[in-house]
């Protein structure tokens, strides 16, 4: 197994977040560190204490402790502008048969999130910050050739939840969308009836592939029989036949197929257990874990130099809930196809970190961790020096899962979700972006792991307490400018 056993991961006492405050010297780090804007009053001790909640669920310093308690994302916010909207932005419709959007449990009442109206309180909550980037990127949408470098530039400051826009954004900065709104449809007919080709190429058993073609076989039969009764055997070829060991054999490969398929369904069930959108019992949950194995299954037979890796269900995630929980019902029930092209563009830029055979290469995982270690040496020669030298904590002991998870266990989902608008945004692929924001957690505990030994100091980073993901993002983007 690739990734890192989680299982021995013990859960931190506290989880305050650092602020560097020494004055900078020849290993310290930069003046603008200093600032107070990094200080911050510790979590409630019950927030802190939390270790024993799945990472995925934990909760933000502001958050409520319980994780089936948290609020979801606020409610869309009608806007003036939504009625340039086509098809692929209209008015709120709920997805048929979909859950709530949720991070991570129930939701309270009977309330609708997908609800276009919205009260003055919840208004409120939006910042005029919020509101005034929602207006902008709403206008930025609502033109007829999309400024794809404008588009990056707000959505990189963070898509505001309400605005119920990321899907559509999302899409663009994957390019699975052209920045000309007049081909939406057209390419997404495209894609779409593309993946049910590969549906009904890959996910059919053999044995349904060996009736059709006795039906064929027996339809032959009649017509040339003329009235005849005679019977007939069915002929099958030696790749036909399901005892056959031949390379080409549809049944030889579909038991080769059989280990990734059953590693697939297991990591499946595993993923986010806290969220009731990919687990349980009910109707939504089953068909959302089956539209994750669909994607899954079809992707490591499409590409069999990397086939499945244990993790990749955890990066296609994110992309399945923004896509199924699209106000447009007509987007919504496509989310598996969509989903499907947007992972493969996704993985496109960190494939070769998902190829074991690349992992000792210029690029693969090994070289991408290296890159990022020199990245921490860069900005921060002291913190570098007492991880990797005096206390030996090799990066691959945690920066491993950052990086090939880009970061959906580090945080809770809906923290994830706002790091990806930044991920997603960079012109040049998110690989930088993801190296900077993985540098700029530990700049942001440095205090604490300067104090910390080995034991610590691992433990802190396998186990990421919770803090400002806005802070964080600052403290990033702040190291693209030095």
């Amino acid at each position: 197994m690739r990734f890192i056993d989680e299982t021995n991961r013990a859960s931190f006492a506290t989880a305050d977040r650092d602020a560097p405050k020494a004055e900078m010297g020849k290993k310290g780090v930069p003046e603008w560190m200093n600032s107070s804007l990094w200080s911050s009053s510790a979590p409630s001790a019950t927030a802190a204490t939390s270790g024993d909640v799945d990472r995925i669920t934990r909760p933000s310093p502001n958050s409520d402790t319980s994780p089936r308690q948290r609020s979801p994302p606020p409610p869309p916010l009608q806007h003036p502008s939504l009625t340039f909207v086509t098809e692929s932005l209209s008015p709120p419709i709920p997805p048929p048969n979909a859950s709530k959007p949720e991070i991570g449990g129930d939701t309270g009442a009977g309330d609708d999130p997908l609800s276009s109206s919205i009260s003055a309180a919840e208004i409120s909550r939006f910042s005029a910050e919020e509101i005034s980037r929602q207006s902008q990127l709403l206008s930025e949408l609502s033109k007829k050739v999309i400024d794809l470098d404008e588009l990056r530039r707000l959505a990189a400051q963070g898509i505001p939840d309400g605005a119920g826009i990321r899907p559509t954004v999302w899409k663009l900065l994957l390019g699975y969308l052209p920045n000309d709104r007049i081909l939406w449809r057209e390419e997404l007919d495209k894609k779409r009836n593309q993946y049910q080709a590969f549906k009904e190429e890959f996910l059919v058993n053999p044995s349904e592939i060996t009736r059709r073609l006795d039906e064929s076989t027996s339809s032959r039969h009649e017509l040339n029989s003329e009235g005849s009764e005679a019977l007939h055997r069915l002929e099958l070829t030696d790749d036909e036949h399901p005892l056959s060991l031949g390379k080409t054999s549809m049944w030889n490969k579909f038991f080769q197929d059989s280990e990734v398929i059953e590693q697939i369904e297991r990591d499946v069930m595993r993923t986010h257990p806290d969220m009731h959108f990919f687990s349980g019992d009910s109707a939504v949950a089953k068909s959302n874990q089956e539209s994750l194995r669909n994607v899954l299954i079809i992707f490591a037979k499409l590409n069999p130099g990397i086939r499945y890796v244990q993790g990749m269900n955890e990066v296609l995630a994110p992309l399945f809930y923004v896509y199924r929980n699209d106000q447009d019902a007509n987007n919504a029930v496509f989310a598996e196809p969509d989903a499907f092209f947007c992972f493969i563009e996704l993985l496109s830029g960190f494939r070769d970190n998902f190829c074991q055979k690349l992992d000792n290469s210029v690029v693969g995982i090994r070289s991408t961790i290296s890159r990022f270690s020199q990245l921490l040496k860069k900005h921060d020669g002291e913190l570098w020096r007492h991880l990797e030298i005096t206390t030996k904590v090799n990066p691959q002991f945690y920066a491993f899962r950052w990086i090939t998870l880009l970061l959906t266990q580090e945080f809770n989902f809906a923290d994830a979700l706002h790091i990806w608008d930044v991920l997603l945004s960079d012109a040049e692929g998110p690989q930088e972006t993801l190296l900077r924001i993985c540098c700029a957690m530990l700049i942001l505990v440095r205090r604490r792991l300067l104090a910390g030994d080995f034991t610590s100091n691992l433990k802190l980073l396998q186990n990421y307490p919770a803090t400002n993901i806005s802070h964080l993002l600052y403290v990033a983007n702040k190291l693209r400018e030095v």
